[in-house]
């Protein structure tokens, strides 16, 4: 067992000496600030120095922001030496490399050792560091947001992915478009009060963490009536047009969540609801999320959801989605089991994944929970929210006049789409789980070297890779088969 790890720093000019001791799971984590350069005393301690200041962090629970140009390394030394760790950062010195994160854990790969967790900050030869690490320690993956263009790296390299529900504050504020900023054709992009009121709720959204409360909104009475418009429009149309899920659980919404016409529903109500049906969470976001870190979303069951409301002047039309798109067209369906685990499975399959599988996914995503179709008794309903939000494309997308084609995510994932119009095609499934089934066999095609597993208990994914993990997960399994079998005896 790995004992003891000292490390001392230079904090405002003067040198400070700590220790740390490992014992069962604790952590020694480090937040490093500014350029770090390390050097070694003789018995093998790091030092830090030029003024570093560091944090020791408790027990996990802090979330330093995300660089997105930082590449993490995840390394494992094999043996219970003191010293270790120093050792395997002199290359990051050697080799000019900046630290911005260290994190010491138990291994999940190997019984019994213990792994380094190094976030390193853009400059510096990163690739002579990896394959050296490769070669001396037990193990080394590269974990990073962008393509590493080295060749010895670039085969190896694994896009940055959350592990834990409360990792996805490292990427909240990455929004893409919109939020507090309008383009010049958007319908309030002229409106001074309502540019501030996006700025206000874009804010509200961005200073929001993990576990905080969700924000609770006092929507205008303009926006209340905009609300009002688009849900009085839309609920005569579900009836006929929404799927047999979506009509079973609306009025649930209605009974649960406050959805009703003079009423914009607060996010609170609506997330506890989904969570008692199928473990579904609401996440304020503040504009548009790139596609590999909205669908990371998806895999701890969390949907990232707007809080603003398109312009009062066009209260049919959106060029962004919107709290009526989100509440009406995609949470209701989040409470359906099957719909659910369907979504989470998309999510999953992105973790990990190259940027071409989750360009696929993300289209796969477009034509199933934005844009679906399915049939039923025979005939045509829509599923998706971007349908199920939209007056005039949920009445033209049943019209007979757009193409169908059987939704196939090898054929779906390729397909070009429009996002200012109507869509020509759409893919139709025969059910939520034909769904999940095709995507689930498509995902097995997907490159990667690790499988990923959720755990509802503590809201992480695991990755496995390693004989040990997999023999853990059939003990899991094989647990949960007595469980079955005894409970179908009783039955009997």
């Amino acid at each position: 067992m790995f004992k003891c790890l000292y490390i001392s720093f230079n904090i405002f000019q003067s040198i400070i000496c700590s220790s740390f001791e490992w014992i069962g799971l604790r952590r020694l984590c480090l937040k490093i600030y500014n350029s770090t350069f390390l050097s070694y005393t003789m018995n093998g301690n790091a030092v830090i120095e030029n003024n570093i200041r560091a944090s020791t962090l408790r027990k996990g629970s802090y979330i330093a922001p995300l660089d997105e140009e930082s590449i993490t390394l995840i390394f494992s030394p094999g043996n219970d030496s003191v010293g270790t760790l120093a050792k395997a950062l002199k290359l990051f010195k050697e080799y000019n490399v900046n630290l911005l994160h260290i994190e010491s854990r138990s291994s999940d790969r190997i019984p019994d050792q213990y792994e380094f967790f190094v976030e390193c900050a853009p400059g510096g030869n990163v690739p002579k560091v990896v394959e050296i690490l490769k070669d001396t320690m037990t193990y080394c993956s590269v974990v990073s947001r962008n393509n590493l263009n080295d060749s010895k790296v670039k085969d190896k390299y694994v896009p940055w992915f959350p592990l834990r529900i409360r990792d996805l504050d490292k990427y909240a504020n990455q929004i893409l478009s919109h939020g507090a900023e309008l383009n010049a054709d958007h319908p309030g992009f002229t409106d001074p009060v309502y540019r501030m009121r996006r700025k206000y709720l874009a804010d509200t959204a961005l200073n929001y963490r993990h576990g905080d409360p969700l924000p609770h909104i006092e929507y205008t009475q303009q926006e209340v009536e905009t609300w009002g418009t688009v849900f009085r429009e839309l609920t005569k149309l579900y009836p006929t047009h929404a799927c047999s899920e979506y009509n079973h659980l609306f009025p649930l919404f209605v009974e649960n969540c406050g959805y009703r016409e003079d009423c914009i529903p607060q996010f609170e109500d609506i997330s506890n609801f989904l969570k008692d049906s199928t473990g579904f969470t609401l996440r304020p976001v503040g504009g548009l999320l790139s596609s590999r870190d909205f669908l990371a979303g998806l895999a701890f069951r969390v949907f990232h959801s707007t809080q603003y409301i398109r312009h009062h002047s066009r209260p049919l039309y959106t060029p962004e989605p919107d709290i009526c798109h989100e509440l009406l067209g995609h949470v209701p369906l989040f409470a359906n089991p099957a719909f659910a685990q369907f979504s989470q499975e998309i999510g999953l399959a992105s973790l990990g994944a190259p940027d071409d599988y989750v360009k696929k996914l993300a289209t796969c995503y477009w034509f199933t929970v934005e844009f679906g179709l399915c049939r039923q008794n025979g005939e045509l309903k829509a599923y998706g929210a971007g349908l199920l939000s939209s007056i005039g494309e949920l009445r033209y997308s049943l019209s007979g006049k757009p193409e169908l084609k059987p939704f196939d995510p090898e054929v779906t994932g390729e397909q070009d789409y429009p996002i200012t119009e109507y869509q020509p095609t759409y893919f139709v499934a025969e059910s939520f789980d034909d769904v999940k089934d095709k995507l689930i066999k498509f995902a097995k095609t997907i490159p990667k070297q690790f499988g990923i597993r959720y755990n509802p208990y503590t809201q992480s994914v695991q990755v496995l890779d390693s004989k040990l993990q997999l023999q853990e997960l059939a003990n899991n399994i094989s647990n949960e088969l007595q469980i079955l079998r005894y409970t179908l005896n009783k039955m009997d």
